[in-house]
């Protein structure tokens, strides 16, 4: 067994036991493999391992990797969960299963476009900046609620759920983490389909413990499976 391999049934046992700790069921949590920076080898070695969910935060990095023949014939279902300008959107809109970071109505608004042209169903995420700082992008959670209706009806996009990049404290990620939930849950009473918004994407390889326990849909992990950066 190689390394990402293991680390990858180290880690599959520890969300196990995070989840028996919480009363939730495993199959209920995601593990999206962050992969930014490694090389597609490491990937490769992920897949072959079951982890299929992969993230990329870089357009250039993802689209390369993407396109590169030691992965492009594998069943990879592809996130982008990095900071998405507007004029980048182009280049990922048909390859990826879901967008994490969606910050801005405009970002949104692009999306939309480039998808209804390729008459295609993208799952996107809206990110929250749970924290207030500055340094983070995110829509505050004032505004989340205020504009949601602007996002609701938007062509060829569907509105999935809520993600964050919480505090490096974990006691504040806690706090973090339980207000993205009630955000969510905030959300739903407003949507035309309240059905459709069931993920919230939340937790790292320091803190995905904590955001199980706050109802964690998806949690984001690079570092415990493919090593440091």
């Amino acid at each position: 067994m190689n390394i990402v391999a293991e680390n990858l049934a180290s880690l599959r046992e520890k969300i196990r036991k995070a989840c028996a700790e919480a009363g939730r069921n495993p199959d209920d949590v995601r593990l999206v493999a962050v992969s930014k920076t490694k090389p597609a080898s490491l990937i490769r070695q992920a897949v072959e391992a079951g982890q299929f969910d992969i993230g990329e935060s870089y357009v250039q990095e993802f689209v390369e990797k993407h396109e590169s023949g030691e992965l492009s014939s594998l069943p990879v279902r592809w996130h982008f969960i990095g900071h998405l300008q507007t004029n980048k959107v182009k280049h990922i809109v048909d390859k990826v299963c879901m967008v994490h970071s969606i910050d801005s109505l405009k970002s949104a608004e692009e999306l939309s476009k480039r998808a209804a042209r390729l008459k295609l169903t993208v799952d996107y995420l809206l990110e929250v900046n749970t924290s207030g700082e500055a340094t983070k992008f995110g829509i505050s959670p004032d505004d989340l609620l205020a504009s949601a209706p602007s996002f609701f009806h938007l062509q060829g996009i569907r509105l999935r759920g809520l993600m964050t990049i919480a505090a490096p404290d974990r006691e504040r990620a806690r706090r973090e983490f339980r207000t993205l939930a009630r955000l969510l849950v905030e959300l739903r009473k407003t949507a035309p389909e309240p059905g459709l918004l069931t993920e919230l994407s939340m937790g790292m390889s320091q803190d995905f413990d904590l955001a199980i326990e706050e109802g964690a849909t998806m949690i984001r992990i690079g570092t415990a499976i493919f090593g440091s950066r």
